[in-house]
């Protein structure tokens, strides 16, 4: 089977992902690029922040740093400032052997920006309807 991105085949264009099984299959099949993926991912609202737009992520040695932004943004609606409590990256243990072919990852990961120092990390979200609603009512 041909494996097509359902979003590039909408938008026109080719989309060509590569091909699965059954190979002597012509028909294709959809799933999503990379690039749709982000962008889809991106679009979704944070469960943990759901009233966010920009959380800002302070690396635990500059304490300093981030009660200056919390002082500094403490004004401002929808960006939340946290201090990155995790120690080591819980997944990064050896993946054992999946018991059943459908077993995958299901990480969902989001596009994270981060200044050369690497004390902070900005993570872009889109908020929930409710808190849209709200601001179209205000």
């Amino acid at each position: 089977m041909r494996i097509l991105c359902a979003w590039c085949c909408r938008d026109g264009q080719p989309g060509y992902l590569g091909e699965r099984e059954p190979f002597d299959n012509p028909e294709p099949t959809h799933g999503i690029c990379e690039p749709h993926k982000a962008q889809l991912l991106e679009a979704l609202p944070s469960e943990s922040f759901p009233d966010a737009e920009l959380l800002i992520i302070v690396r635990e040695s500059k304490r300093a740093l981030y009660e200056h932004l919390e002082r500094m943004l403490a004004g401002l609606a929808r960006v939340t400032v946290i201090v990155d409590r995790r120690v080591s990256d819980r997944r990064t243990r050896p993946l054992q052997k999946p018991g059943e072919r459908r077993w995958l990852s299901t990480r969902r990961l989001r596009e994270a920006a981060s200044p050369p120092s690497g004390d902070l990390t900005f993570v872009r979200f889109t908020p929930s309807a409710t808190v849209e609603q709200e601001a179209a009512e205000s």
